[in-house]
């Protein structure tokens, strides 16, 4: 497949929030998306979505020396916010209610600038650590350049909700937990939800995920479909951190949606 054939890329982000739990491993958030979506319709995802332009406007005004990194970082905590009512990557931590009423605000105006603005926030962008990139090439699929971060948020006394109009539930598990689930036939994720599942299961929590990514020179991952005797693959490269690195191409989900 040659570059004119594949689906021009759209730039997002997205965020693997970690908290503590009872006992146990940490905890990450996860969302399910509505059926009706395109993209990964009732599948599970981690916070997230498109970079928008006033994103990375808003990269522009902080002077970011990488616009495209810090405008992905900034989408990525908008998202969050937008979908869980989580304030995340700011330098103080904010109450439950000013959380909400920015939220609020953040779905009547679109942009999270003039939210910060508003409740006198700033941003702490080295609060996300960069984990992963995956920017898959496709002739019919809609194609993401996503770039993954995690983010600690330290304690489980925390409130969220979904947003109710791209997602439908909202919850707590650890990675091993998500995993049985998916097993278990209870909920479904697209490709790289699940290797990344699989990635962040090596770990207890926060602190050893955060070890291992910064110990990777982390470089865009392309799945790739191998033809073997016993079939087609779906492969990714093996040395950015990931436990499995290949599935049969007919078991595997990759999202879907014409891109247009």
């Amino acid at each position: 497949m040659s570059e004119t054939d594949v689906q021009p890329s759209r730039p997002a982000a997205t965020c693997v929030i970690f908290r503590r739990a009872d006992s146990g491993p940490d905890e990450i958030l996860m969302l399910r998306r509505s059926k009706e979506l395109e993209f990964a319709g009732g599948m599970v995802v981690f916070p997230g979505g498109r970079v928008d332009e006033a994103d990375l406007a808003l990269a522009e005004t902080l002077g970011a020396a990488d616009r495209e990194e810090a405008g992905a970082r900034i989408a990525a905590i908008r998202e969050t916010l937008e979908e869980s009512g989580l304030a995340i990557g700011l330098t103080e931590q904010i109450s439950a209610d000013r959380a909400q009423a920015a939220r609020a605000m953040l779905d009547e105006i679109g942009a999270l600038e003039p939210v910060l603005a508003h409740f006198g926030l700033a941003l702490d962008l080295d609060a996300l650590v960069p984990f992963a990139r995956w920017h898959p090439r496709h002739a019919h699929f809609r194609v993401y350049d996503t770039r993954f971060y995690l983010h600690d948020l330290g304690t489980g006394a925390v409130d969220v909700a979904v947003d109710e109009t791209e997602n439908t539930r909202l919850f707590w598990a650890s990675a091993k937990e998500a995993l049985a689930m998916i097993a278990r036939g209870e909920i479904e994720a697209i490709f790289p939800t699940l290797r990344n599942l699989e990635r962040l299961a090596l770990f207890d929590g926060f602190g050893g995920a955060r070890d291992q990514a910064e110990g990777i020179e982390i470089r865009e991952i392309r799945p790739a479909v191998e033809t073997r005797e016993d079939g087609k693959w779906l492969t990714i490269p093996d040395d950015q951190g990931y436990p499995v690195t290949e599935q049969l191409l007919s078991t595997a989900d990759r999202g879907g949606g014409k891109g247009k």
